[in-house]
């Protein structure tokens, strides 16, 4: 695709440096993908969003729905058009899934009221299945209900292979699925809202460094979605570490082992799409800023190039940030300029990355649930400025493809409608 780069950065140099949103007739179409591309309604779509886990969570108590609104509200006014959250709290408290196949009704009605709100605001979402950690029940919830009923269980990796435990699983995503929203009754499966659904959290499988048993768990997983689902990418949820498959990219991880394999997890047919984690301040402990950016930009440049020239398929930056707990705003900034900058770079030349989502964003009134990593819009700092200027000029290359589109559909019709010379002079 290489040999339309310049020509399209010289189209971007001539209409200009606009800032306004574009709002497509039609965008509440279905997302696909084409080579390297997501596409929506013909044309490119970039996504600059967000991680927003606590959702369904708010959503579920009526007196708390206003913070789902006034986010993607917030949202919306800054650029960004895409959100990934859970659909999935497994036992403990305020469960969606109180037991396998036994649901919490008022639970996933909150979740109606995230796809309705994000369909109301122009917002497509990543829904996630289950979590790789305890929190909010995860695979651990998930052995243990299957060793409650009888099945020997020896670790939480089990999860990914006992019989039982998978059946579980599969029947989750079933009952995600086929769910009839409350409020639009069009059922998820259905749903164009939904972007893409997400097999797992930050799958980890720490028993087999190998790969092997993540794979073939996606294999089998990505084939049980895709046999409900045909209308919605899926993409796995991986965090981007190299495994054997790649060895001599296994220098750029982390100084650690999760047992799964960027390049041929992604490979697996089902699946549609990549993602990649990025936080050096939790992979790098104790290492200066200039070494963790020294380490991020290499690690995006990697998995760009790989998804591009390996994978040949779409490459989201799922989740990346940086705690204000152990550093200030300039090195958030910072951060967050490299990995959008590096993003802008391989969209504007026709790459294989297509955005990113910041972890996390806040409504206000939730200091209880902050981590140090929150970003509230309303409150404007320099993050918010940096965030929205990405969206601004995502949104000018997409704009750029909508009047290529509209060039190419006006001199089509011309030549339809241009008379036939039948002379030999003409």
């Amino acid at each position: 695709m290489k040999h339309w780069g310049l020509g399209f950065l010289l189209i971007l140099l001539v209409f200009g440096d606009e800032g306004n949103f574009l709002h497509a007739k039609a965008d509440d179409g279905f997302v696909k993908t084409k080579g390297v591309q997501l596409m929506l309604n013909g044309t490119p779509f970039y996504a600059n969003g967000f991680n927003a886990y606590w959702l369904m969570y708010m959503a579920a108590d009526p007196s708390q729905r206003s913070k789902v609104s006034t986010a993607f509200q917030q949202a919306k006014q800054h650029g960004l058009n895409i959100a990934r959250t859970w659909a999935f709290r497994d036992g403990g408290d305020r469960p969606l899934q109180y037991s396998p196949g036994s649901y919490n009704d008022q639970m996933f009605q909150g979740l109606d009221f995230v796809v309705s709100e994000a369909k109301r605001y122009g917002i497509k979402l990543v829904l996630s299945f289950v979590n790789n950690y305890d929190q909010y029940g995860g695979k651990k919830q998930y052995v243990n209900w299957a060793r409650n009923q009888g099945q020997s269980i020896s670790s939480d990796d089990d999860f990914f292979t006992n019989s039982v435990v998978k059946e579980y699983y599969k029947n989750h995503i079933k009952a995600v699925l086929t769910r009839q929203n409350t409020l639009s009754g069009v059922a998820y499966k259905d749903e164009p809202t939904i972007m893409a659904w997400e097999l797992m959290n930050e799958p980890r499988c720490l028993s087999d460094p190998s790969g092997s048993t993540i794979q073939a768990w996606i294999t089998e997983m990505a084939s049980h979605v895709k046999s409900i689902d045909g209308n919605h990418l899926l993409e796995a949820g991986l965090e981007g570490f190299y495994g054997p498959s790649s060895s001599q990219k296994q220098q750029y991880n982390p100084n650690f082992q999760v047992g799964t394999d960027f390049i041929s997890n992604n490979l697996i047919p089902g699946i549609d799409f990549a993602t990649v984690h990025s936080y050096p301040d939790q992979w790098l402990g104790g290492s200066s800023d200039e070494t963790q950016i020294a380490f991020l930009i290499t690690w995006l440049n990697n998995h760009i190039q790989d998804a591009l020239n390996i994978l040949k398929k779409p490459l989201l930056f799922a989740e990346f940030g940086k705690s204000l707990k152990a550093s200030g705003p300039p090195q958030r900034d910072e951060l967050f300029n490299t990995v959008y900058a590096a993003i802008y770079s391989s969209a504007r030349g026709g790459g294989a990355a297509i955005g990113g989502l910041f972890w996390q964003l806040f409504a206000e009134g939730m200091d209880s649930f902050g981590d140090g990593y929150e970003i509230i819009m309303s409150q404007l700092t320099s993050t918010v400025d940096i965030i929205t200027q990405e969206s601004q000029k995502l949104n000018r290359i997409r704009k750029m493809f909508v009047r290529l589109k509209n060039i190419e559909r006006l001199n089509k019709a011309r030549d339809i409608r241009r008379p036939v010379c039948q002379n030999s002079w003409c």
